[in-house]
């Protein structure tokens, strides 16, 4: 296991939300924290709320995840399976897209993420619905559950063909990420007339998604794929970059392909909001920002590098809006290059940096955001990120953001790898069970960094068994004694 920064007090630490609450006061930031109510049917996490004409009975939303567990033709694979299993068995009622699916083989960020392809349809198809029957067996209906498909191409971080081999498609040449990850020349910038053609590829997947059953696809603009650095492309010529208008002609144009030929399948986006200059392990291990000057390519960011600025932000939600775009899911960040504003933790992944803050701070400014994009745009359906380093205060968090309207749904990614029920124990007014609460000790990231299957390594049964404990087991021990 990493080694965790010795300064912050652990979640778990805190005895009262009295506590928190004062400690989070000390640390200059908010979070809104609720006790479940005596009357389950009085929480605010079971109150109903429509989408896409649908009823959901509950305001739990499962993020998607990457397994690095498919087979290499892009399949589901029983890993896949079960882990889909576990989000309906969750009990939320939004899936936000179970998976990051890449709309072609060269967008794969590993050579075992799921592809959407045709010849892949039933294999999704079969997918989804092992999760909405699951789902149905454990909580006897499933006419409220939205399921729908994350549609992904990784663009710089592309490794379609090896877990070591990077082989970048980008936007633009960046002058600190290309030197961190070896990128040179032009051959890997795409064109306009490629991002046409990608434009067409992420339709057509579109169209299989709802061939598959899908209720709605998110076309993913978050985390430094290539929707997120589009986004940031300030100094790219052509029709692509400069000017806003251009940097989001690529969403525009995917939602109307989508609109054309697939008009009962609802969009989504799940977009970073506000990003920061990529960071780096400094001499104590702590992360420090890599550049001190001017930061151009942090799409919300203030040109300091490390701070935010809503003009362009609020600006992208309100194209969301008039593209009928409803649901939008708010992160930053990207967990390549700053992880700990994307990802809040107290442990490293094995490529990462001690948090250079409280990762409560993390936290409260990605819960922030979530109230931002929803006090200008009520009329959107916002889902927050962000809640799992709170361990046992997460279905605190969740009902304080709902209750005082900060957002529509809490969300949560990692943690369900090796508690899903969390979800169903909190709404029945349950404690949870302490023992399967995710510590975000990223070994869940660790492994898939090295090449092995993502999972919870440290709290999970099932992948504690597996071979590929014991080798992660020697990839951390050779990190941490080299």
């Amino acid at each position: 296991m990493a080694k965790a920064h010795p300064r912050y007090p652990r979640p778990a630490s805190f005895q009262t939300a009295q506590e928190l609450a004062a400690y989070l006061d000390q640390l200059g930031c908010t979070i809104p924290l609720q006790d479940r109510p005596e009357n389950p049917d009085d929480d605010p996490l079971r109150a109903p709320i429509e989408i896409a004409g649908r009823e959901l009975t509950n305001r739990w939303c499962v993020l998607p995840m990457e397994g690095w567990d498919g087979t290499r033709d892009g399949k589901p694979s029983d890993l896949t399976r079960r882990r889909w299993r576990r989000f309906g068995l969750s009990g939320a009622k939004l899936i936000w897209g179970g998976e990051a699916v890449a709309v072609r083989h060269d967008g794969r960020a590993n050579p075992n993420q799921l592809c959407l392809t045709e010849e892949n349809v039933p294999a999704l198809a079969a997918l989804r619905e092992e999760l909405v029957r699951t789902h149905r067996d454990a909580f006897g209906r499933s006419d409220d559950l939205l399921v729908g498909l994350q549609l992904t191409h990784s663009g710089r971080f592309a490794r379609p063909n090896s877990h070591d081999r990077l082989e970048p498609r980008i936007v633009y040449r960046h002058p600190i990420l290309d030197e961190r990850f070896g990128i040179s020349g032009l051959d890997c910038v795409l064109s306009d007339s490629e991002l046409d053609e990608l434009v067409e590829d992420f339709v057509r997947a579109a169209q299989l998604a709802n061939k598959a059953g899908f209720d709605f696809v998110d076309i993913k603009h978050c985390h430094g794929y290539l929707g997120h650095e589009l986004l940031s492309a300030v100094d790219r010529p052509g029709r692509y970059g400069g000017t806003l208008e251009n940097r989001t002609r690529f969403l525009r144009s995917v939602v109307e392909g989508i609109r054309a030929t697939a008009p009962n399948l609802d969009v989504a986006v799940r977009v970073s909001l506000f990003d920061f200059a990529p960071f780096i392990k400094g001499p104590d291990g702590i992360g420090v920002p890599q550049t001190t000057g001017p930061y151009r390519y942090a799409f919300g960011g203030d040109g300091t590098g490390t701070g935010i600025d809503w003009n362009e932000p609020l600006q992208f939600l309100r194209i969301c809006s008039s593209l009928g775009i409803r649901l939008v899911c708010v992160s930053a960040g990207s967990p390549y290059y700053n992880p700990h504003i994307q990802r809040p933790a107290a442990y490293p992944p094995s490529d990462g940096y001690l948090p250079p803050e409280d990762p409560l701070i993390g936290v409260a400014r990605l819960l922030q955001a979530a109230r931002i994009a929803k006090q200008h745009f009520p009329e959107l359906t916002i889902v927050a990120s962000g809640y799992s380093y709170l361990q046992e205060w997460i279905p605190w968090a969740a009902r304080g953001t709902v209750a005082q309207s900060w957002c529509d749904f809490a969300s949560i990614g990692r943690c369900v790898l090796t508690y899903p029920e969390l979800i169903a124990d909190s709404l029945a007014g349950h404690q949870l069970d302490r023992r399967r609460i995710c510590r975000t000790f990223s070994d869940c990231t660790t492994a898939p960094r090295n090449g092995l299957v993502s999972g919870c390594y440290p709290l999970d049964s099932f992948y504690k068994q597996r071979p590929e404990a014991k080798r992660l087991a020697q990839i951390k021990r050779a990190l941490r004694d080299p």
